[in-house]
């Protein structure tokens, strides 16, 4: 019987876990229903309270934007009233001292000619191209007064006259530039007939160095005929050369002219502009029409050239009063005008045809800003492009001549053979020649003619010329009128003595090249005020850090272990001084309107960049500015910036800063702050919004901070607003 009860037993046992399932499974489903339930209930209660919350934000939002459109009329104004009120003065003042430096012009007596007078200059190139003196010293000083004449010319050139006056200006200019070069000519000659009278003991050569704050001459002069000789190194001045062994046995001298100044690259600027120019042409021009038509075309708009330049002249002056007047209305219709608006720089008044060339370049490329067409001769890759890379450090024109006859004492009395063909160029083959004899020289290996072998050469870094990488060299091509960079080989910079040497096929002028934008995009950049009308703008480029003081309408350039440049830092400069003066140094941080093709940016709405530049140059004297990461993140229709109140000298405290999110229509205070992880458009508590960025900035400021924000002088922002349009750095950073 025991196996009887032992299945009941496991029968009953199964009863009861069935029953103790269901019942188990009942409480599961009824506890499920209540947590469904609950989580209903709470889902419906968070969407109440989000639907709530976000009923009060858009409350919130509506009155923002409500009191932001009802005074945005009264802000915009306000800003237009500023920045005209402002632009009026500095007007007015340039124009008083464009009329105080003509009159101390005119009274200046000195006895050099007046440039702007065609009369005086005239005959001061006249009188001095009949002038036979050919002594040394003597051309020197009569170049440094030609130079000072070639500077003011510039300097008119760059105020915009009218178009016939600006030809005259020009002619003048380069007929100055030729007179230079005659005279250097004739006084190379002079030096070189007395050769013999100066040889040097130990070599029995001349050498000769004799130079000014503009001119280094070095001359040499093969009186030995040395066979073995190799080359000379001119160590005073750092120059030297090797010859060819050919070379070594002939009545030969060779020159090394360093001018500092650099007559020879506006003529390949010039080509490359009339080469831009008949692109336009092929580019505007329908495809259906003939030729002639274009011809017919072209001599008649000659005759109405004159008329069309002049309004042309006179925009380029008031661009800047226009670039105001566009930039306050901005912020209603930015993108209408955005295609024809740019961002000025330091120097303006850009040609007609520059215009039409940039704004078709916009147009062909969109917002894409990958580089267009170089403006180069695309056919040559040889031609430098003067817009990617900068001459520097001046000219040296590396020649080799004749040797003419010595003179010869005989009885007391020194004779000398006299020739009218002047200075004489020593016939060394040429790149067209060497193509043209490199098969006769195969045929004949015993030739006697002077073989095509490179020639050396020796410089060491000019003092007044930072460079930020090693060097460039490019020699000039005087028939097309360009920088070249072939025909230079063996080329080797030696960093300890601070020298390039290399080897050339020809004689001909060279000179050293830098990447205009080798400091390029910015890694960083800071504007913080001093003091009232006092402000430092500090840029960190890709290899060095520049800072610029700014006091009232003038700069200071400073750097920290620099060397060399002693003529740069610390001097006060107008800001087109300073522009200048370190893009002649190699210390190039300004950019033009080609730039972005060499140069990745984060490209903005030029319209909205114009005019936060014209606020931060207006609130500059108590608010500190700087660059933020997010900028290159919220697309090109906003900027996004760091700033915050700063009334004492010094460092901004890390905490201190504040981002600002701004806009063609709106700007807002960020609540967000610059090393969070991710970008938010949320305003901080208690901001409102601005249609300016000056009364976005105001509304937060203290007392003391708006009155130095009212007592700005216009001289002092213009001047801030001058570097900021330079340097563009929301963009090229």
């Amino acid at each position: 019987m025991p196996p009887k009860d032992g299945k009941s037993g496991k029968k009953k046992e199964g009863n009861i876990s069935k029953a103790e399932r269901e019942r188990l499974q009942r409480e599961a489903d009824e506890q499920r229903r209540r947590e469904e339930e609950e989580a209903r209930v709470i889902a419906e209660r968070e969407e109440i309270e989000r639907l709530e919350r976000e009923r009060i934000e858009q409350e919130k939002q509506d009155l923002l934007e409500l009191k932001d459109r009802e005074r945005r009329e009264d802000e915009l104004n306000e800003l237009r009233h500023i920045l005209d009120e402002n632009h009026s003065a500095v007007t007015a003042w340039e124009s008083e001292c464009r009329d105080k430096a003509k009159w101390e012009r005119y009274m200046r007596c000195d006895g050099s000619p007046d440039p702007s007078v065609q009369p005086e200059i005239n005959s001061f190139i006249s009188l001095w191209r009949e002038d036979s003196e050919t002594q040394i010293q003597l051309v020197l000083e009569n170049c440094a007064l030609a130079l000072q004449l070639t500077n003011e010319l510039d300097f008119l050139l760059s105020e915009g006259p009218n178009p016939c006056v600006a030809q005259q200006y020009r002619e003048t200019l380069l007929c100055l530039q030729s007179l230079i070069q005659i005279k250097l000519n004739l006084a190379t000659e002079e030096l070189l007939k007395s050769a013999n009278s100066h040889s040097d003991i130990e070599t029995g050569n001349m050498q000769t160095v004799v130079q000014d704050e503009n001119i280094t001459l070095c001359l040499w002069a093969n009186l030995n005929k040395n066979p073995r000789f190799k080359g000379f190194w001119f160590e005073e001045v750092g120059l030297g050369f090797e010859l060819p062994k050919p070379l070594a046995v002939h009545d030969i001298a060779v020159r090394i002219l360093h001018t500092r100044y650099d007559h020879l690259s506006h003529h390949s600027e010039r080509e490359q502009v009339k080469r831009r120019r008949s692109m336009m042409e092929a580019v505007l021009t329908p495809p259906a029409e003939s030729s002639a038509a274009v011809q017919d075309r072209k001599m008649e708009g000659e005759g109405d050239e004159e008329e069309s330049s002049k309004p042309v002249e006179e925009d380029s002056r008031s661009v800047r009063s226009e670039s105001r007047k566009r930039s306050a209305v901005s912020v209603i219709s930015a993108k209408e005008g955005r295609k024809s608006s740019s961002v000025k720089p330091l120097e303006e008044g850009e040609t007609q045809m520059e215009e039409i060339t940039t704004a078709l370049e916009a147009d062909q490329n969109g917002s894409d800003s990958s580089p267009a067409e170089p403006v180069t001769d695309s056919a040559d890759i040889h031609i430098v492009d003067l817009q990617q890379f900068r001459p520097l450090g001046g000219v040296f024109y590396f020649d080799v001549f004749h040797l003419p006859p010595q003179s010869h004492t005989v009885r007391g009395w020194e004779m000398r053979e006299l020739l009218e063909t002047g200075l004489q160029v020593f016939p060394y083959p040429t790149e067209q020649t060497r193509v043209q004899s490199s098969t006769s020289a195969r045929l004949d290996e015993h030739s006697s003619t002077v073989a095509s072998l490179p020639v050396g050469v020796t410089v060491a870094l000019p003092d007044s010329v930072m460079f930020l990488e090693d060097p460039h060299v490019a020699h000039w091509d005087p028939i097309g009128q360009h920088w070249r960079a072939d025909c230079i080989t063996d080329a080797s910079y030696d960093t300890e003595t601070h020298s390039i040497s290399f080897k050339m096929n020809t004689f001909s002028a060279f000179t050293l090249l830098q990447e205009s934008y080798a400091n390029m995009p910015f890694q960083s950049w800071e504007l913080r005020p001093l003091h009232q009308d006092s402000a430092l703008f500090t840029i960190t480029g890709a290899l060095i850090e520049v800072s610029i003081t700014v006091k009232g309408k003038q700069c200071m350039l400073h750097m920290e272990e620099t060397k060399n440049l002693d003529h740069l830092l610390g001097k006060w400069m107008s800001p087109s001084e300073l522009q200048k003066a370190m893009q002649r140094a190699g210390i190039n941080v300004f950019v033009n309107e080609y730039s972005d093709k060499y140069v990745s940016i984060n490209p903005k709405d030029p319209l909205i960049e114009h005019t936060v530049y014209e606020q931060m140059a207006l609130m500059s004297s108590a608010v500190a500015f700087s660059w933020s990461r997010w900028n290159s993140q919220c697309g090109q229709e906003h900027l996004v910036l760091q700033a915050c109140e700063q009334l004492e000298a010094g460092p901004v405290a890390e905490e201190e800063w504040s981002l600002y999110l701004l806009g063609a229509q709106r700007n807002q205070h960020l609540k967000m702050k610059e090393h969070d992880d991710s970008f938010s458009p949320e305003l901080t508590e208690g901001s409102e919004f601005h249609s300016t960025f000056l009364h976005m900035l105001r509304q937060d400021m203290s007392t003391e901070g708006q009155a130095r924000v009212r007592q700005s002088h216009y001289l002092y922002t213009d001047t801030v607003q001058r570097l900021l349009c330079a340097t563009r750095v929301l963009t090229y950073s």
